[in-house]
């Protein structure tokens, strides 16, 4: 069995469940069929497996460093694994086929990306930014920008970054720095610094695309002065050749806990330092007109956050099959009331408290990789859906999923991977294993693409009070269809049902008294329990949606889904009701403590 990804939960999840394959009988994926699906996911899992997993360490030993010439020094082995992707078609997955993409279901295109972020986070890293970086520019950009600076990008060649930070703002991107001066032929010249830049500089590509956030000058102060800009590390010719180097330069690196492979940079625009002697500013093209820049950064940031939510679960599944491998093989101690001491020793599997930390891995990384294909699959229904109602209600799930599809995995796969060196025992903690570097690599998932805190204030600030509440009257609505259908089932389904259905009953009542009183100091200042307390309905849900899909069948992958929703069931979903109890009561402990006493 591979100890990447499982491919019969892949396959489970995406055709039994939530019926991808259904989706070719809409006019948008028509040209495509189960077989064409099954096909890129079986690419996929080859390139995974042949070209990334083997390098996974090595990028992790052998980090970036900078060369006498001031160039990135990263290993030939990358190199070659990201020539094989971009050679295999795989970048252009999802986009649509008039910018030469294959236009495959976003769930389908997920799916098999998730192979990659698990086989190596680090070298996953390049593409998926990329990616996100393209689809902005095909929604927002001209043609003549989606030509330029998107196609070469969809196709394998270049790579693309989102620089957003600052090192004064950090995530308070209303408080950046980074200026935009007018120039009579229509382009801009940039003057800033931007920090935490993930592929910011390599030589990995003939060109890099940054999407730059800074602010024109004479812009409104805050977040509606931001505008957007294209500033390509080498400037672009009108045939689309390349030009001179811009005026972006490579400052340092950051040194992570994780993620090693990753260049992860310190950038100056506009000081002369990468074009010395030539004219200062780089050179930038604003996407749309001024001001929109955040809104428009949002189109990937969102898309981006479902992906860091998938790159959390495709560790925490690496990790998790890596020690359930492990607990098979390692034999030690004897089952509990054995006392001849000349009995056999006998695998880690046989004893509870393994299987405890097992099955805790299990429903976090079977329901957390449920929980994004299903928003995938919304994302294919709100491009794809039969009417309007179809596609906003896919809207508005969606809307009120993504924090959670974000954070909730990212805390609870970082369990997992900490539960996977715990079953290695002292030897998880060696690098003889692979299951440290997953833990490190993984706890970069709830920091980037917004933290847990703002993940949280997003959620419970706007996405579950927008519309009058709509998004979450949405959700609501459709775990009560579940528990419905739930309820017909067996006795243990519908058991499964009535915790559900009392717990998302709280939810809302415990949302309504969070907002009750008008004051968003005292609403918000528990709203990272409020996340991870939703998040638990919302794996409940997915988990009790899964057991639908199983039905009667049994083998011993459908018997695993059944252990893992009964672990979850008895032992996580109670962990909400506390929680509940404490938001309903509007405790103020950390808005009344003083700094001073931290």
């Amino acid at each position: 069995m591979s100890v990447v990804l499982s491919r019969r939960d892949v396959d489970f999840l995406l055709f039994e469940w939530l019926d991808a394959a259904g989706l070719t009988e809409r006019e948008r994926y028509a040209e495509h069929s189960r077989d064409t699906f099954d096909a890129v996911l079986d690419l996929a899992e080859t390139i995974a497996t042949r070209q990334f997993a083997p390098i996974n360490r090595l990028l992790d030993t052998q980090e970036p460093v900078v060369g006498e010439d001031g160039k990135v020094v990263l290993p030939a082995e990358l190199s070659e694994a990201l020539r094989v992707y971009a050679e295999s078609g795989m970048p252009a997955a999802t986009f649509d086929a008039e910018v030469g993409g294959m236009q495959l279901p976003f769930a389908v295109g997920q799916g098999a990306f998730a192979f990659l972020q698990a086989a190596s986070a680090a070298a996953a890293s390049y593409p998926f930014l990329s990616t996100g970086n393209a689809s902005l520019l095909v929604e927002h950009g001209s043609p003549e920008q989606v030509e330029r600076y998107a196609l070469p990008v969809i196709e394998g060649r270049w790579y693309g970054t989102m620089a957003l930070s600052e090192p004064q703002a950090g995530s308070s991107l209303g408080d950046i720095t980074t200026r935009a001066v007018r120039q009579p032929d229509g382009t801009y010249r940039l003057f800033g610094t931007k920090m935490w830049i993930s592929g910011g500089d390599h030589e990995l590509s003939e060109n890099i695309v940054h999407l730059v956030l800074a602010k024109v000058e004479g812009a409104p102060a805050g977040v509606k002065g931001i505008s957007l800009f294209i500033v390509p590390k080498f400037l672009v010719e009108p045939d689309g050749s390349l030009g001179e180097r811009n005026d972006v330069a490579l400052v340092g690196l950051n040194h992570k806990m994780g993620w090693r492979g990753t260049t992860n940079t310190l950038l100056n625009f506009g000081e002369g330092l990468a074009t010395p002697g030539g004219a200062a500013g780089a050179v930038g093209d604003i996407v749309g007109e001024e001001g929109h820049g955040l809104a428009q950064m949002f189109h990937m940031m969102n898309e981006a956050r479902i992906s860091v939510g998938m790159g959390a679960v495709a560790l925490g599944y690496t990790g998790y099959l890596h020690s359930l491998e492990y607990a098979k093989q390692r034999t030690q101690g004897r089952v509990a009331g054995a006392k001849d001491p000349s009995l056999p020793q006998v695998p880690l599997t046989e004893h509870a408290d393994v299987r405890r930390m097992l099955l805790a891995q299990k429903s976090y990384v079977e329901g957390g990789l449920g929980l994004l294909l299903y928003c995938a699959r919304l994302v294919d229904e709100q491009v794809s859906g039969a009417d309007e109602a179809a596609r906003t209600r896919a809207h508005d799930l969606l809307e009120v999923l993504t924090p959670i599809a974000k954070s909730w995995p990212s805390q609870w796969c970082l369990a997992a991977n900490d539960l996977a060196i715990q079953v290695h025992g002292g030897s998880g903690y060696t690098r003889d294993y692979a299951v440290e570097q997953f833990y490190r690599d993984n706890r970069l998932n709830p920091i980037h693409e917004g933290t847990h805190g703002i993940q949280s204030l997003d959620l419970l600030g706007r996405k579950v009070v927008a519309g009058g509440g709509a998004g979450l009257a949405t959700l609501v609505g459709a775990i009560k269809d579940t528990t419905g259908r739930a309820v017909a089932g067996d006795a243990t389904l519908a058991a499964y049902a009535a915790q559900l259905d009392e717990r998302v009953d709280r939810l809302a009542e415990v949302t309504g008294t969070l907002w009750a009183g008008g004051d968003p100091a005292v609403a918000l200042a528990n709203s990272a329990v409020y996340l991870e307390a939703a998040g638990h309905v919302v794996m409940a849900w997915i988990w009790l949606e899964q057991l639908l899909a199983v039905g009667d069948r049994r083998d011993a992958f459908f018997d695993g889904k059944r252990a893992a929703a009964r672990y979850f069931f008895a032992f996580e979903l109670p962990k909400v009701g506390p929680q509940f109890d404490l938001l309903a009561s509007l405790d103020r402990t950390v808005l009344d403590v003083d700094p001073a006493v931290l």
